[in-house]
């Protein structure tokens, strides 16, 4: 607090395909409290913007506030936006998600607060240029492994967004004609390196009689799904079909990243997202290996580095699109309930 004046508090929301992850911050960037909750994965988008409203909820009483005291609220989402209109056009990897959805008026309406959208890995690799893992950097790529692969760029200190899709890495093709992705089309890098994917891959293994421990560790944790901490325990029990997965899963990170690298020269990659900051160093030093043979200048490659704010920081960055430092110059919050435009002092960098 300065000068007698209320804190101005930010909340940052991460939406993923299996989990919410909030945090309240200060004006300063310092994490104040976080929450997380699980993503429905039934109702489609409003059943999603209710929960999004329940953790927003629940992260702001930490600090003993209403989320309409809060200054403003940043949405990390997975898919493609129009960041202007706050519209989330696509995402599939979340459950029951068709077609375009106003997103930020639609949790702005429930708040009444403004809200500002973004997609999420864009989001977090802005939050690690800024305050995490990329901060001695001026050009980088940020690769989110988890659900799907998502990707973020940051060229000359600015982050590039195109027309709002731009740093979506997990479909570059890596296997012309090869697996089927999730969005229909195949030999993306996400229908092998995905943890969506890799499920229906070990699914249909077990169906052919192949041997693991995959799916009884999802069932003695109560997890519904193969999480990444699923995958991070059956790694560490040498269980073959994860091994064999897992790997498949680096090489093609390796050949589609180097291929990026090559388009970009960026001086660094940051590796994030639930199976990155699970799996660690080790596996993102394997990522790095995998992407020699395919670097156009092996010579001279980027740094690869683990991301630095570690699961916090999708909620970070979405945080930071709504700070008095965010990059929202261009951009429209949606009005609340009452039709005011609460921006705060908001400015471009």
């Amino acid at each position: 607090m300065r000068g007698g004046e209320r804190q101005r508090v930010f909340a940052g929301l991460d939406l993923g395909g299996t989990k919410i992850q909030a945090v309240l911050m200060d004006e300063d960037g310092q994490v104040l409290c976080q929450c997380r909750r699980a993503t429905p994965q039934q109702g489609g988008p409003p059943a999603i913007v209710e929960e999004l409203f329940a953790t927003l909820q629940e992260v702001a009483r930490m600090m003993k506030l209403e989320p309409s005291a809060l200054t403003g609220v940043g949405v990390g989402a997975p898919g493609a936006v129009d960041p202007a209109a706050g519209v989330l056009l696509h995402a599939g990897n979340l459950p029951g998600w068709e077609g375009p959805y106003p997103l930020a008026e639609a949790l702005s309406k429930r708040a009444k607060v403004p809200v500002f959208l973004g997609n999420d890995v864009q989001v977090a690799v802005t939050a690690e240029a800024r305050l995490g893992a990329g901060r001695s950097y001026r050009s980088m790529l940020g690769v989110w492994w988890g659900t799907g692969v998502g990707g973020g760029i940051y060229l000359d200190g600015r982050r590039w967004t195109g027309r709002g899709a731009a740093g979506e890495i997990g479909h570059i093709v890596v296997r012309r004609g090869g697996a089927r992705c999730g969005c229909g089309r195949r030999g993306c890098m996400e229908a092998y390196a995905g943890r969506a994917s890799m499920e229906r891959k070990a699914r249909k293994a077990v169906e052919r009689g192949e041997k693991t421990r995959l799916f009884d560790l999802m069932e003695t944790h109560g997890k519904d799904r193969l999480t990444s901490g699923v995958w991070q325990k059956a790694l560490k029990q040498e269980d073959g079909l994860a091994e064999r997965l897992i790997a498949r899963a680096i090489r093609m990170l390796g050949a589609g990243i180097a291929s990026a690298v090559n388009l970009l020269d960026v001086e660094a990659v940051i590796i994030g997202g639930g199976l990155g900051t699970r799996l660690g160093e080790p596996y993102v030093e394997r990522i790095s290996q995998a992407m020699h043979p395919h670097l156009f200048v092996p010579q001279r490659p980027p740094d690869v580095r683990l991301s630095g704010l570690g699961e916090l920081s999708g909620a970070i960055g979405a945080a930071l699109l709504a700070g008095p430092t965010a990059e929202v110059a261009s951009r429209r919050p949606s009005r609340g309930a009452k039709g005011e435009d609460r921006r705060g002092d908001t400015q471009s960098d």
